[in-house]
């Protein structure tokens, strides 16, 4: 097969006959706004990206993994303030990634990748729900979790939700979609309660009253440099992941 091989939306039965799969990554992104200046596909553009440079990264290692086509929505409940702003419930993007384990299972795919691009969705207990019934081992990753280390010493300003470093991403991504004369400072005002402004308590942020233009973080130090530096280590470290997850072997131990 050629030209993207990983890209299940590009192949053809033939191809897919000719090699099958050994793994799959499903990208989640959401349709939200983030401040004045970034769409409201930055999400699914950056999971989509990285899922696809992940995956030729995996693919140019010998690893025979499946990019599935991205989910453009999540759960964005707390956000409903702001206009066009599209929510899909969590137990809706679990459905989704439960119908997938299912197809995969059939076709003999038998280890799933969840790639979540929005803060907002959480799979973890999804994970749970479907262990032990059903042979696909299923993994998951926040792709901003397994930068942060690399966010923290790129990055001057702390980011939360289109700040420094989803801007300098999306310098770099898509630099025609960035409107940076229109951002704001991405202030966040903090909650009344202590236990809720120490981080000690959680909550379901509404952001229409939590921010004024729905960005928190400051994005004025973004650069497409720094977005090329994150691009580049969130490619390297989920690409040898997924080589990593297609060798192994699905013995009665796996993943120990």
């Amino acid at each position: 097969m050629e030209g993207h091989p990983w890209r299940l939306e590009e192949a053809t039965l033939a191809d897919i006959r000719w090699q099958p799969y050994e793994a799959a990554v499903l990208p989640f992104g959401a349709t939200e706004c983030h401040n004045l200046h970034l769409p409201y596909g930055t999400d699914t553009i950056e999971v989509s990206r990285i899922a696809d440079g992940a995956c030729e990264f995996a693919w140019r290692k010998g690893a025979k993994v499946a990019l599935l086509p991205t989910v453009p929505y999540g759960a964005d409940r707390n956000l409903l303030g702001f206009p066009m702003v599209i929510n899909l419930d969590q137990r809706i993007l679990d459905a989704i990634v439960e119908g997938t384990v299912e197809s995969l299972e059939k076709h003999g795919v038998r280890k799933l990748v969840i790639l979540n691009g929005h803060g907002g969705n959480e799979f973890a207990p999804c994970l749970r729900t479907l262990h032990g019934k059903t042979g696909v081992f299923v993994s998951l990753c926040d792709w901003w979790r397994m930068i942060d280390d690399k966010v923290r010493e790129i990055c001057a300003n702390p980011d939360d939700h289109g700040g420094e470093m989803e801007t300098s991403l999306m310098k770099l991504l898509a630099p025609e979609l960035v409107r940076m004369e229109r951002a704001d400072h991405g202030a966040a005002r903090n909650p009344r309660l202590k236990g809720l402004a120490r981080g000690w308590i959680k909550m379901a942020r509404p952001f229409h009253l939590m921010t004024d233009n729905c960005g928190s973080g400051n994005p004025e130090l973004a650069t497409a440099e720094k977005g090329k530096r994150l691009y580049e280590v969130a490619v390297e470290r989920l690409g040898s992941y997924l080589v990593e997850l297609c060798a192994a072997k699905m013995d009665a131990s796996f993943p120990y």
